[in-house]
């Protein structure tokens, strides 16, 4: 991800998120990044501690995964315009194997009104499908806290 930094926007974290807080230890603590066409970008080496079968990444690791770049296409044009999955259909293609470098890539297919709709896929090391998603998301029924506590609270860029 180093040499395509320039054109890449950096996504906010929080503290402790499972899949992308800085402060915990026992989640993946992945960033993300969004490219000028929306695309959400991560990359991530899942430890063995998240294996299901030996070896390979626990689905519901990978379901995790790809559930947050999905919702996080959706919130490019303003990360604290917080989403909610409704429905994520997932479908699992090839073994995603622990110890190796994978990406992840979402977009948004379909925004407005109160639903928006976005797809997700996991690419193994040799370029292949492994898993991908579509999910329909919803609005945040209300906000949980004042925006302007969020970076309190620790839902803030953090630097690489």
């Amino acid at each position: 991800m180093a040499e395509a930094a320039q054109t890449l926007t950096k996504q906010p974290n929080s503290k402790h998120c499972f899949v992308c807080g800085v402060e915990n230890h026992s989640g993946l603590r992945m960033a993300f990044y969004h490219d000028v066409n929306g695309s959400v970008i991560a990359e991530v080496t899942v430890p063995e501690q998240f294996q299901g079968y030996p070896g390979t990444v626990h689905g519901g690791i990978v379901a995790a995964m790809l559930d947050e770049v999905a919702t996080r296409a959706a919130m490019v044009e303003d990360p604290n315009d917080f989403k909610v999955t409704a429905r994520m259909t997932l479908r699992y293609r090839k073994n995603v194997p622990t110890g190796e470098p994978l990406q992840i890539i979402g977009r948004i297919e379909r925004e407005g009104g109160r639903a928006s709709k976005a797809v997700a896929e996991l690419r193994l090391p040799d370029g292949s499908l492994g898993a991908e998603v579509e999910v329909l998301m919803v609005n945040y029924p209300d906000p949980f806290v004042e925006e302007s506590e969020l970076e309190r609270l620790g839902w803030k860029v953090y630097p690489d």
